[in-house]
């Protein structure tokens, strides 16, 4: 079975979208994502009867739809989102996969874990509050990962009389900062999670607003992906080697496409080694295909014998990254210890994981306003910061502005696995600080 140019030109967007709700403390982040779930009537009768045995248990009248995504015990308790929760559901539209994030600032590398695959992230503000410090963090993580749709959901309009001078100043205020940090889609939607006004159902109490609901831009905001215009990446993962009878000479590389498209007939480039062969044949799924794309698992044969092995990338030859053992990239600390400079680190990118060591953190980012915090010295959990890492072996990074897949990374503790930070190569929204020179760390001088 062959798939054909014509076939792949069809297929422009995907029917899956990804989102994220993040905002400040009590704005109604998982009261939304509960009432979602329930007026799109995606919650089994099991799962609803447990919430309304739960919040009858603490006295109230009606369910609390919070609890459909608070699952811990410890969230329940204090009625707060802790950890990320995903859920999927599912309409005639569109099928989602969401993420429900903490509102805490000490829950921040959550936002950062929830959003990093999001297409889309709501960014909910309470009305009677406005922009706060929190919603400007969660709208600057969102513009750093790159998250191409941000919605601004103005949640308990129903406690300001459904006032649109009140949704108007917080919208202006919010898009304003957003668009300064260069997020390119902005779309600001009052809503009531816990009255319903305009999640699923457009409301009968602000006839002032004539946009679409919550759910309604969720199944039509565009999420498209260039299958075709993408830089083509295919991390290894594994070399198949049958030597049976039957396949006495098979020699595939097998991974999930990051990015872009192969074909059979082109010339690729294996990295970091740099040797050159071109594409004898393309297994999908057991069947032979002359086309294959991201996110598509494939097993690609090459017409000569190179060596390869788990963690090497493939990528064609004319658009094949630089190679390099100093990288330079925003990271958000993730870690309860501090990631310092000096600090023997494994970076893993994609399949291949090298040993490294951090050289400079030349500044560190101040979210309130943007400012840099120059040679703070180290960084601790939920900071973002600029760091320098000297890696033992060369890597091929993509910038994270052209690929989220292959232009990011982990720092990890090579003592007990520990994920430390989590890296975007290349520039960010923020200033690059004046580099400060480290000496060699004697035993890991790369």
């Amino acid at each position: 079975m062959s798939t054909t140019t014509e076939q792949l030109a069809g297929i422009s967007a995907t029917t899956l979208l990804r989102f994220a709700t993040a905002g400040s403390v009590d704005d109604g982040k998982s009261t939304l994502v509960g009432r979602l779930l329930h007026d799109s009537k995606s919650v089994l009768t099991d799962q609803l009867e447990a919430v309304e045995h739960a919040s009858r248990s603490r006295g109230q009248e009606t369910p609390d739809l919070a609890l459909l995504t608070d699952g811990l015990r410890a969230e329940r308790e204090q009625g707060i989102t802790i950890d990320v929760a995903y859920r999927y559901f599912a309409t005639a539209r569109r099928r989602f996969i969401l993420a429900d994030t903490p509102g805490h600032v000490q829950y921040t590398r959550n936002m950062v874990t929830g959003a990093s695959t999001a297409e889309l992230a709501v960014v909910l503000v309470d009305a009677r509050n406005g922009v706060v410090e929190q919603t400007r963090r969660h709208a600057a993580v969102a513009a750093l990962l790159r998250v191409p749709h941000v919605v601004l959901a103005v949640n308990k309009m129903d406690l300001v009389d459904y006032a649109e001078p009140v949704f108007a100043a917080i919208a202006e205020e919010f898009t304003a900062y957003a668009a300064s940090l260069g997020v390119p889609e902005i779309t600001a939607i009052p809503i009531s999670a816990l009255a319903g006004d305009n999640v699923v159902e457009p409301s009968a109490n602000m006839d002032w607003y004539g946009g679409p609901t919550v759910l309604e831009h969720l199944e039509t905001v565009p999420v498209s992906h260039d299958l075709t215009g993408c830089h083509a990446r295919l991390p290894v993962q594994y070399v198949i080697r049958p030597q049976t009878a039957e396949h006495p000479d098979y020699r595939g590389y097998a991974g999930q496409i990051a990015a872009g498209t192969f074909r059979v007939g082109e010339q690729v480039t294996v990295l970091p080694a740099g040797r050159t062969s071109k594409i004898a044949g393309i297994d999908l799924l057991g069947e032979s295909v002359d086309i294959a794309w991201t996110p598509q698992s494939v097993t690609l044969l090459l017409e000569d014998d190179i060596d390869i092995s788990r963690g090497d990338l493939i990528v064609p030859s004319g658009d094949a990254p630089a190679t390099t053992q100093d990288v330079e990239a925003t990271v958000c600390h993730v870690a309860d210890q501090p990631l310092t400079v000096g600090q023997r680190v494994l970076l893993k990118h994609t399949t291949r994981t090298v040993k490294a060591i951090v050289k400079e953190i030349p500044s560190r980012l101040t979210l309130d306003d943007l400012s840099q915090h120059p040679d703070p010295g180290h960084l601790v959990a939920n900071d973002i910061g600029l760091v320098k890492v000297r890696t033992a072996e060369p890597l091929a990074l993509d910038s994270y502005a052209d690929s989220r897949r292959t232009g990011s990374f982990l720092l990890i503790d090579p003592a007990d696995g520990t994920t430390l930070a989590a890296g975007m190569a290349g520039d960010s929204f923020a200033t690059t600080a004046e580099a400060v020179h480290v000496a060699d760390d004697e035993g890991w001088d790369f």
